[in-house]
């Protein structure tokens, strides 16, 4: 039986000819291909819903990661979702990092689509403030230290010596970071007053060169995780980074301790959901990207809200 295959594409991020030759190579003539270009006032969303509407079996996003997102904002609402592929394109490209959709092929990344196994993930959502509206996130949200990394990395250093670079990075990030006072309530508990400079929350622990920072995040276990950092002198940062970089990062790789590392100041929790009110406001950020300031925010998981080919 044919399948219908929805593709939305970014069209600043990819040449319309080298996809479509890509597409034509990789699906075959046995698969009905519809096309809807993203919009600067729309990453997305309004695309992906015309898929669903049209009983696409797959759809496709090819982009970076708030074209993801976007699409899979709609697709985890719908009531008989198609599954999603990816083409990632871009830099930071944060799900597929996480999932090993290959990176820096488009017919590798059309192949593993292709090839038709798929597997179902979770998905966060939050909302801010008094916000009645949602986001979803499929890799992380918070404010602190990630923010500061991405803001931070030199994109030079970063060519050249890969994830060294976000090292390097960590350590200036770290200089600018300025503890802050809030409450955390996890799955309707009590809250909890805080003090830190950093909180992830998590679906995903991997960002940009191969930096675990939520080392038991995994997108299929109904689970969120959560990273507390209040490092507040020189001692305290460098075993923060000692934590992040060798005890949770690469020494699980060469086949240390699965054991994740918690210390006085690089706390992990785990929930389903959450609260945070903040004493003054700090800057956001969703999947990688810059999203304004925030005194207070909800967040929850939505559990296997999604099923990707990869």
């Amino acid at each position: 039986m044919s399948k219908r295959i929805g593709i939305v594409w970014n069209p600043t991020k990819i040449d319309e000819d080298q996809l479509k030759d890509a597409v034509g190579s990789a699906l075959g003539d046995d698969v009905e291909v519809l096309w809807w270009e993203t919009a600067e006032d729309d990453p997305g969303r309004a695309m992906a819903q015309d898929a669903v509407d049209a009983a696409c079996d797959v759809v496709i996003a090819v982009g970076g990661d708030g074209t993801v997102r976007s699409v899979a904002e709609v697709l985890a609402g719908a009531e008989r979702a198609p599954q999603l592929g990816i083409v990632p394109q871009g830099t930071g490209n944060l799900l597929a990092r996480n999932l090993g959709v290959p990176l820096g092929s488009i017919p590798k990344a059309l192949a593993t689509i292709a090839a038709g196994r798929h597997r179902e993930i979770d998905m966060g959502w939050v909302r801010v403030g008094d916000d009645d509206a949602e986001t979803g996130f499929l890799v992380m949200i918070g404010f602190g230290l990630d923010a500061h990394m991405l803001a931070e990395t030199d994109d030079g250093l970063k060519n050249k010596a890969g994830w060294l670079a976000y090292v390097e990075a960590m350590g200036r990030a770290f200089t600018a970071a300025e503890n802050v006072e809030f409450t955390l309530s996890l799955d309707e508990g009590e809250e909890q007053r805080m003090s830190g400079h950093t909180l992830l929350v998590g679906n995903c622990g991997t960002i940009q060169g191969g930096v675990t920072l939520l080392p038991d995040a995994v997108p299929d276990d109904g689970q969120l995780d959560l990273l507390l950092v209040s490092a507040e002198n020189a001692v305290q940062w460098a075993q923060t980074l000692r934590t992040i970089v060798w005890d949770n990062g690469i020494r699980r790789l060469i086949g240390g301790s699965e054991e994740t590392v918690s210390t006085e100041s690089a706390q992990h929790l785990t929930g389903t959901a959450g609260r945070v009110r903040l004493d003054k406001p700090v800057a956001f950020e969703i999947d990688g990207e810059e999203s304004g300031e925030v005194d207070a925010f909800d967040v929850r998981v939505q559990p296997a809200a999604l099923r990707i080919l990869c």
